[in-house]
């Protein structure tokens, strides 16, 4: 594991997110729905770059619900990233609505099964092993489930940051305040950072958005915004101050998503254009050309300048 030490990159200590060269990284950056469009990975990437975007979220499939990406595609999307000054955050979305946990252990083995496209890459990408597990509010389950998924990665040879959602299909922040210490100290690395995803649940008002967050910081750890939308089926968001928030208290945040939600949740595309010609004037504008939107705050992380 002193080996593992030296070949981090991106790391975590207290409730900051370090790049490798020792400076603070607070994402910028939004989802593509790669798995499903990996034909427009290159389109978004520069689009992506346009918009001062520091990071973009990639959900990948194992193979469990959606056909599996394999390793080639996984250096071909770091390549891609790297070209257009963004952190390539990757995501295995098959565990999306499960909560048994073999589903989270199928979604670690892939990234150990994927190691040799990443080992190397620790100062350009972090593994959010698993989107939304469990479904459920259930801490337990959430805990278990990944103190047994952190130490496979890690003794797999990946000394990447692990990025981990909430339970709860990301909403519940209070797991981070009743199990997140226990689950940071399973790493013999340390290198743990927790996911909130905000939308009508945890999203719904300052105070609910607020709360959520300082279940991490009260406990000293290291969060983000790994999701969230203006509205959606469980309510709306307020989108205006989780952004702000974000930025007063050096929080990242990725928004759902650049483009391709099903017809009924076509609301939250906030490019109307995959080359970001054209942007929702609800979402798109808002997370982008807002006052505390992208444009305005996202500093491109250190390792890309030259």
């Amino acid at each position: 594991l002193e080996e593992l030490e030296g070949q981090m990159g991106f790391y975590v200590e207290g409730t900051t997110l370090y790049d490798i060269n020792g400076n603070p990284f607070v994402m910028r950056g939004v989802n593509h729905m790669y798995t499903w469009f990996s034909d427009k990975m290159e389109v978004t990437a520069q689009a992506l770059e346009e918009t001062g975007s520091n990071c973009v979220r990639i959900v990948l499939s194992n193979g469990e619900q959606w056909d599996k990406n394999e390793a080639a595609e996984i250096t071909h999307i770091i390549e891609l990233c790297k070209e257009y000054n963004l952190i390539a955050v990757l995501e295995v979305h098959d565990t999306t609505g499960k909560w048994q946990k073999d589903d989270l252990l199928a979604a670690a083995q892939y990234f150990v099964d994927m190691k040799d496209a990443l080992i190397g890459e620790e100062e350009y990408v972090i593994i959010n092993i698993a989107n939304e597990f469990p479904s459920n509010n259930d801490t337990n389950v959430w805990k278990e489930a990944y103190l047994d998924a952190i130490p496979m990665l890690r003794y797999a040879g990946l000394a990447h940051t692990i990025m981990i959602d909430c339970a709860g299909g990301g909403q519940y922040g209070k797991c981070m305040e009743e199990a997140g210490v226990e689950v940071l100290a399973s790493d013999p690395l340390g290198n743990v950072m927790f996911s909130v995803h905000t939308y009508g649940t945890a999203g719904g008002s300052a105070e609910i958005i607020e709360q959520n967050l300082l279940y991490a910081i009260e406990k000293e750890l290291c969060v983000c915004v790994g999701e969230f939308g203006f509205t959606h089926g469980d309510g709306d968001v307020d989108e205006d101050f989780l952004m702000q928030y974000c930025e007063e208290n050096d929080i990242g945040y990725l928004a759902w998503c650049w483009k391709g939600n099903a017809s009924e949740a076509s609301y939250l595309d906030m490019a109307t254009e995959w080359d970001g010609s054209v942007l929702s004037a609800d979402w798109g504008e808002v997370v982008i050309n807002g006052p505390e939107g992208i444009r305005e705050t996202s500093e491109i992380c250190s390792v890309f300048e030259q």
